[in-house]
């Protein structure tokens, strides 16, 4: 049987996003949306707290995300639940992850609240683009790619050598 696996989200940036390539020069970004939660407790009081999900974003999703995003940037990411593990580099033992991988971004808000919105000619967002999927149909996204190039939808094989740089 094939499993399903989706994540959807919505929040604002913690930080910037960081921008890096891989060996075989595939772009990625790394970043953390704060998704805030209200509920009641046990006493019926309303209370609030956030969870910090990490996310990745490849190939020109990942170079918009370093282009157009910036700390506190509201977003809507769709993606996959991805799980790894690696070696602590001072020999304490394996560290575990999970993050998601984005399929799609949606950039929120407005200009005014800092984000950048949609993209007008020569690569740069136009009003008509705004709150729309860099993948969407409709969005014209002058110098942007519809979606990835490769088979992997533009991630690299886990085992491949330009896997995830830890």
């Amino acid at each position: 049987m094939r499993g399903f696996n989706r994540a959807i989200i919505a929040g604002n940036l913690t930080k910037d996003p960081e921008v890096r390539y891989t060996v075989n020069k595939k772009a990625f970004a790394r970043f953390t949306v704060a998704v805030n939660n209200r509920y009641k407790d046990a006493n019926g009081e309303w209370q609030e707290n956030a969870d910090y999900i990490s996310v990745v974003a490849w190939g020109s999703t990942a170079e918009t995300c370093g282009k157009y995003l910036k700390k506190g940037s509201p977003v809507l990411i769709e993606g996959r639940i991805r799980t790894g593990s690696y070696d602590a580099k001072d020999g304490s033992g394996k560290r575990y992850t999970t993050e998601i991988w984005v399929d799609s971004m949606v950039m929120l808000g407005s200009r005014e609240q800092g984000s950048s919105g949609g993209m007008s000619s020569g690569g740069v967002p136009s009003d008509d683009d705004f709150g729309k999927s860099i993948g969407e149909s409709g969005f014209s996204g002058g110098g942007f790619s519809q979606g990835f190039a490769d088979d992997n939808n533009g991630m690299p094989d886990a085992g491949s050598e330009g896997g995830i740089p830890f």
